[in-house]
């Protein structure tokens, strides 16, 4: 008997397209962290280049049609007020999921004007990702 192509679910569809969505909410909210310290590069500021890379990422975020929560976060390590462990991030629908960021890795790299520093994100299934308090 021959096998014969069967066409993906409706459900499989809406999967991928949600993966999708997610996929490219997440490059914008890190490319936006990113374009936002490289206009701090070479003012040997690394607080304000920080700073300004974690308010932009944060607000980004609200764009993601997400249930996001920050369970790797910037606030508690460099005393940010925001990005936090146990933030609620995202736009409110969606689905739930676990986020890591890292707005600027490498702050003195981008205060000197060095190559090599970067904005930084993972996310996983909500409930799945090491909670790191």
């Amino acid at each position: 008997m021959p096998i014969q192509a069967t066409e993906p679910s409706q459900e499989a569809n809406f999967r991928t397209d949600l993966e999708s969505d997610l996929a490219l909410g997440m490059l914008r909210v890190v490319e936006a962290a990113a374009i936002a310290a490289a206009h701090t590069m070479g003012q040997g500021d690394r607080k304000l280049a920080d700073q300004v890379a974690t308010e932009t990422m944060r607000k980004v975020m609200e764009s993601v049609p997400m249930q996001g929560t920050i369970v790797i976060g910037e606030g508690e390590r460099d005393e940010a007020p925001m990005l936090f462990i146990g933030e609620k991030v995202g736009g409110g629908r969606g689905p739930k999921v676990d986020i890591a960021v890292d707005p600027l890795e490498g702050t003195t790299l981008c205060a000197k004007a060095m190559p090599g520093a970067i904005a930084t994100m993972a996310m996983a299934d909500g409930g799945t990702l090491l909670h790191a308090a």
